[in-house]
Order: C-alpha cells, then structure tokens, then sequence
C-alpha cells in the first residue's frame, strides 16, 4: 500500500505530540488531544482512570480482539527541593541521560498552574570560575535549574509558587529536516504515537477495516514501568508500537522498523514475532530483527499485570534514545506499512 501522501499527516501529528508538554504522571493534555484527533476521524475514544487512551475500531471478524499500544509519557524532572541561593534541585522522572541535559531550557509548573522558564545547568556552570566545569558529573546531585526570575534565596522562589514535587519541563527542540528526518526528544514513544494517528487516518480514508476488532492503546507510565499494566477485556493480542534500538551489536537503522525478539524481561511470543517477519518479507519493507538488553516495552507491562495475552513489539529505528533523538520518515513509513499488514489492510 502507498502510504507517502500521508506524509504531511504523519510529520503533523508528530509534532502535535511532541509540542505537548507530558511527563510521566502529567499526561491529561497529550491523551485529550488524541482523543480530539479520534473525534475528527469519527472513532470512539475513552480514557481509563489511570489516564490512558483508548481508539475503537471495528473488525471485519468480530471473534478476536486485539490491541496495539504506544505510549505517550515522556520523561521529564520534578523538582526535588531548593536551595539556598535560589536554584532547583531536581529528580528525573523515568531515565534520560542526565549529562544531554546539561544547558537545556524547561519549564516549571507550579500547583496553581503558572509557569516559568529555566536553564538546567552543571552546579559548576562556568568555566572563568570552576577548575572543574568540564569534568564535574552530570547527575542529579550536581545539576540544578536556574529560573529566570530574581531570586537570590530560598524564600525567594517560594514566594513564586514552586515547591517541591513541581513538573519540570525538558525542551524537546523538535525539528523536521528537508532530508526527512525527525530529530527531537521523545521520539520515544511520541513518533509511533503518530503512526498509530497516521494508521487510523489511512483506514478511515481508504474505508478500510482491520481484520478483528481492534483497540488503539495510547498507554502512560511506561516510563515507570506499568503504562499497559491493564488492558481491556477480552484482547488476545498486543502489539506494542515503540522504538527500535541502535548502536553495538544491533542491525536497526533509522530507515528500518525493528522487530523486537528479546528485551530485558525476556522473549517475545515466538509465532507472533514469526509472523511480523513473514510479513515484513511479504510486503518487502525494510526491516531488522534485534535483542534489545536494555529495554522494556508495554507488552512487559502486560504481562507482569497478568493479561493473558500474546505479545510482540514494532517500531521505528530511533538513534541516540533518552537523549536527543533522531528517526527518518522511512523508518516510520516502514512502521506504518508493517503495523497495517498485521492489522490484515
């Protein structure tokens, strides 16, 4: 199936999700505006009380239900506590990798809902001053945020607002380059959030139907380990939709989806994993099979929870993951094209 004309759709829906602001534990907005995108398409949506979304869509065979899941938590920092000169110590919410984060602009966001701009920074920021600026570790306990308010004391930021347990922000400096790459933070899980979008819209322009009933799962928490933890009634299946791994001793690419065989907690369901690859060579997308050792997707999540389902997990080749990330519109193409074939379109 020719997919390129949705392109634009695709780029759109990903920086629609990108531009929003959704940190593990403060994803209200993100899910609401997945939920506008399903109304706009005539799908019914609903949200689980823990927060994640839910798109219906009718199968030709109603004697099976499936479900395919992307998450759109991202990480992000709270703030932990403040110190005497006005900063902000902070906590990371899920795992970025702390040194990216060194000169990044945020947000913080009080209670009361206001909002002010900061710079994480190293606690030896300057190098006409600190021997060390270079080479100080850049963990939570020698990195802080710098407001940019007037604030000299702990007092001071206090009477803003700010306390601990405030969200902090990371600025995902989202950029889509003329030679088709995606290049921000939170590719992961937000670029395969898009192509999940960008599938629903391909169905529902091209009157087509799934081959069982299918729920579209826009999981949070995965960052913290139980985004999928439930899962609606009755689903036989889960196909998680999450970032393919590069670097050492793996074949994925930016242009590849990857089929996941292994993660940390173990296998993925053979036959389903066999099956993907079969159609991956039937539909001749480009595609790499890899061990991730270090990963763990909402399939796992499932699982622990006790969903008696089969699981396996797709997704675009994504470079440089919890940092600053990159992906190629071939990679999500490809995603997009073997996320279509398993839906039987």
């Amino acid at each position: 199936m020719k997919i390129d004309s949705y392109r634009h759709d695709l780029f759109t829906y990903a920086k629609l999700l990108l531009g929003i602001d959704s940190p593990t534990g403060y994803t209200a907005k993100v899910t609401d505006a997945i939920g506008q995108v399903a109304h706009s398409l005539d799908y019914r949506f609903e949200k689980t009380a823990k927060g994640c979304g839910m798109i219906y869509v009718p199968g030709r065979d109603n004697s099976k239900k499936v479900a395919v899941s992307a998450h759109v938590d991202t990480l992000g920092a709270m703030v932990r506590s403040i110190t005497s000169n006005g900063m902000l110590k902070f906590t990371p919410v899920g795992g970025p990798i702390l040194p990216t984060l060194d000169g990044e602009y945020c947000k913080v966001l009080t209670r009361e809902g206001v909002t002010y701009t900061g710079t994480i920074l190293s606690l030896s920021p300057a190098a006409h001053v600190f021997s060390d600026a270079s080479t100080r570790t850049r963990d939570d306990a020698n990195m802080a945020v710098r407001i940019d308010e007037e604030v000299s004391k702990k007092e001071d930021v206090e009477k803003l607002g700010i306390y601990p347990g405030d969200y902090i922000f990371i600025d995902p400096k989202t950029e889509i380059t003329s030679s088709g790459f995606l290049k921000s933070r939170f590719i992961d899980d937000k670029g395969s959030a898009a192509c999940l979008l960008t599938t629903l819209k391909i169905l529902k322009h091209q009157n087509l139907r799934p081959q069982y009933n299918t729920v579209f799962f826009f999981s949070v928490y995965e960052e913290t380990g139980h985004g999928a933890a439930y899962l609606p009634p009755d689903c036989s299946e889960l196909l998680a939709v999450d970032m393919g791994c590069i670097g050492d001793d793996l074949s994925c690419t930016e242009y590849d989806v990857s089929i996941c065989a292994k993660d940390s907690h173990g296998p993925y369901d053979y036959e389903m994993v066999s099956r993907l690859v079969s159609l991956a060579q039937e539909r001749d997308l480009q595609y790499a099979v890899d061990i991730y050792p270090r990963y763990g997707s909402d399939v796992g999540a499932a699982w622990s929870a006790g969903n008696d389902v089969k699981g396996a997990l797709i997704g675009p080749g994504v470079h440089a993951s919890h940092g600053m990330e990159r992906t190629h519109y071939k990679g999500l193409e490809n995603t997009i094209q073997l996320l279509l074939a398993y839906l039987g379109c």
